[in-house]
């Protein structure tokens, strides 16, 4: 079976085009620290070389399926397709997830198969302790090690008796092999020693590659076995504590977050969770309030904390929590499960769904992966032109649920229900210029045409039309590429200094000092990293939050579930504490008939503390800063490999901790 190849002429000619990469070079640096990858030749990617990759590895996807179910295979109409998909691309018309322009087309797709990896996030139950009580555990780990955020709930509290080992049997050492699978079967036989009454466990680390080794394939580096060890002995000293108890709210999150932060200290730098919780549980609220649960303080920023919202319920009582920090979102299970788009009559194709990803933009069922793709309307001429790119976006995320895990109950879910997440980003970009009518009519309409698009190719393909298809996720690192605004928010500033943090030791700097951008130290990684400021515009008449209400953030967000997400709008409400606090429970009241999930955020003063991603500057500022700055070109620079780049790529819902900071990260989700 032969691969697909875009033709030699057609990509020749994107060779010498420079890549439109936005905001001040920020677009670009993003793109060479995050998403060029280490050639066979020693030198990095470029722009073009990577979009020929992600294209190529996605209609080698259509074709391995096309051809081993003998459906048909048109090459001259896979080329067109696969050269308008190519230029889109190029042009940042639409962006695959981070995820997917870091490990589509390589040998993580191609050899080893591991296309759970192409997939943004996923959710897990935790329902069925009584009969699987590791699964969901092991199920998040392996998932989050392969760069996948995961939400997971609490309702298997009180359904375990935990038995505690068996300790009249002899004590099993097992030997952990240097694998992620090593990794996760370990804690698995951990766990079931106090679910099942097995045998006392230990463990031999000695197999595990030491501290600093490159870690082939995922990028980056060995952490050693201590993450794990201490991951053992934590898991251990909670559930030791509850034998012959049923199993504790606080333990199951204890748990899970405990795995986020050994992922964190672990090859993946990030992680990203939400949980979600009962509403009236005062054990439930309490995890993040660190006088009553200080041994939390470690590892509580791992997860977002969310309850499942019950229509016509009593707001206040949380909304008061939302006031002072933020916490907890909110998720309406019921709106999820019944409907697709909110304006649409009641559906319930997803009455099975069971909760959200860490953003959630998603609804999911237990244990099932998404695919999410983004948009950028402001980048294009015409309602006509952005339909275009629908279809080439609709494609790759389509394209991508043609490939199987290792998980047979992903599989089972993610083969029937074929979810998908079209986005859009820059949406304060698109109303500045052409006005929330015109972007009503471009969300409906697209919502219509992809709906077209999904019963055409889904016949092509011959697989079940996609359950849902489109959402708003919040992005972070691949709007940037693009010079967008993330998702459907607001800026803080229309100018603004952005930091990226890089390696100490990353080719990247040469070309960055060339250029004349800041450069300085890291505050409590001096030896380690670097933080790099780029002045941001984001363009003539956006708004800012200082304009923009809570209740005007609520009524766009509203608009979008309405009329173009079927799945969820993800969307974080910057609110002012002093004249919007109370008002909270007010919104939710409201706009609980109108939403699938929403979360606040306290408005911080930006600049509050030394090398925050984003600082405020005036207008002054920002051309003094920018006319600074010379040509910025990486196309020269040696070669290094990047490590895979991990979750929504976004801002608020990934947690990035660096414990010597000394700072605790306070991001609902978003």
């Amino acid at each position: 079976m032969s691969n697909f190849k875009l033709s030699e002429n057609f990509v020749a000619k994107y060779k010498r085009k420079k890549a439109p990469f936005g905001f001040n070079g920020l677009g670009e640096l993003v793109y060479n620290r995050t998403y060029s990858r280490l050639k066979e030749d020693g030198k990095n990617e470029q722009w073009w070389e990577t979009v020929q990759r992600v294209v190529e590895g996605t209609f080698n996807m259509q074709k391995r399926h096309i051809d081993s179910n003998g459906l048909g295979w048109n090459a001259w109409k896979a080329q067109h397709s696969a050269q308008d998909m190519y230029d889109r691309i190029f042009n940042m018309k639409f962006l695959p997830p981070g995820r997917g322009l870091w490990a589509m087309g390589t040998a993580i797709t191609e050899e080893k198969k591991l296309f759970a990896a192409l997939n943004n996030c996923a959710f897990v139950s935790t329902e069925k302790f009584a009969s699987e009580f590791s699964k969901p555990f092991c199920f998040l780990m392996d998932a989050s090690m392969l760069g996948v955020g995961v939400g997971f709930d609490t309702k298997g509290a009180e359904k375990l008796l935990l038995k505690g080992p068996n300790e009249t049997r002899k004590t099993e050492v097992i030997i952990i092999p240097d694998t992620r699978e090593g990794w996760v079967e370990s804690l698995r036989t951990l766990l079931d020693s106090y679910s099942m009454g097995t045998g006392k466990v230990e463990f031999d680390y000695t197999s595990i590659r030491p501290e600093g080794v490159p870690i082939k394939g995922f990028g980056g580096e060995s952490s050693g076995p201590q993450p794990l060890v201490e991951l053992h002995t934590t898991v251990r000293k909670i559930l030791d504590a509850e034998i012959g108890q049923p199993i504790s709210i606080t333990s199951i999150v204890d748990i899970m977050n405990l795995i986020g932060k050994c992922v964190v200290s672990g090859n993946v730098r990030r992680t990203a969770e939400i949980v979600f919780g009962d509403a009236d549980s005062e054990e439930y609220l309490d995890l993040k309030n660190y006088d009553v649960n200080p041994h939390r303080a470690e590892y509580g920023w791992t997860s977002n904390n969310s309850i499942f919202a019950e229509l016509g319920m009593d707001y206040e009582p949380s909304a008061e929590r939302v006031r002072y920090n933020g916490e907890p979102g909110y998720a309406w299970l019921q709106n999820m499960q019944d409907y697709g788009r909110m304006n649409d009559a009641p559906n319930y194709k997803d009455r099975r769904a069971m909760g959200g990803n860490p953003c959630l933009e998603q609804t999911l069922e237990s244990m099932e992966l998404c695919c999410l793709v983004e948009t950028f309307p402001n980048n294009h001429d015409s309602l006509e032109d952005y339909m275009n790119t629908l279809k080439c976006a609709y494609l790759y995320a389509k394209s991508v649920t043609l490939g199987k895990t290792h998980w047979a109950e992903t599989n089972r879910v993610m083969l029937r229900n074929r979810r998908i997440g079209c986005s859009m980003s820059g949406i304060a970009q698109f109303i500045a210029n052409r006005g929330v009518n015109s972007l009503k009519e471009w969300m409906d309409k697209g919502y219509e045409y992809i709906q077209t698009l999904d019963e055409k190719y889904s016949d092509w393909m011959a697989i079940p039309r996609s359950i849902k298809t489109t959402s708003i996720k919040p992005s972070g690192t691949v709007s940037l590429l693009a010079g967008a605004t993330p998702g459907i928010h607001f800026p803080e500033s229309r100018y603004y200094i952005r930091r990226m943090r890089i390696g100490i030791n990353s080719n990247l700097i040469t070309a960055l000092e060339k250029a004349g951008y800041d450069i300085e130290p890291a505050f409590g990684s001096e030896d380690t990293t670097l933080v790099v400021s780029i002045p941001v515009d984001v363009g003539e008449g956006v708004r800012t939050l200082e304009s923009v209400s809570m209740w005007e953030q609520l009524s766009l967000a509203s608009l979008a579930q309405r009329y173009w997400a079927d799945n969820q709008v993800s969307c974080t409400v910057t609110f002012d504490p002093e004249t919007e606090g109370s008002q909270i429970a007010n919104t939710l009241d409201l706009f609980q008939y109108q939403l699938k999930g929403i979360s606040f955020l306290p408005r911080l003063e930006l600049g509050a503390y030394p090398q925050m991603p984003y600082e405020s500057i005036n207008e002054e500022t920002y051309h003094k800063l920018a006319n600074s700055l010379g040509k910025l070109s990486f196309g020269r620079i040696k070669g290094e490999e990047v490590a895979i780049e991990r979750f929504c790529d976004n801002d608020m819902c990934e947690l990035d901790f660096t414990p010597s900071e000394g700072l605790e990260p306070t991001n609902p989700q978003s």
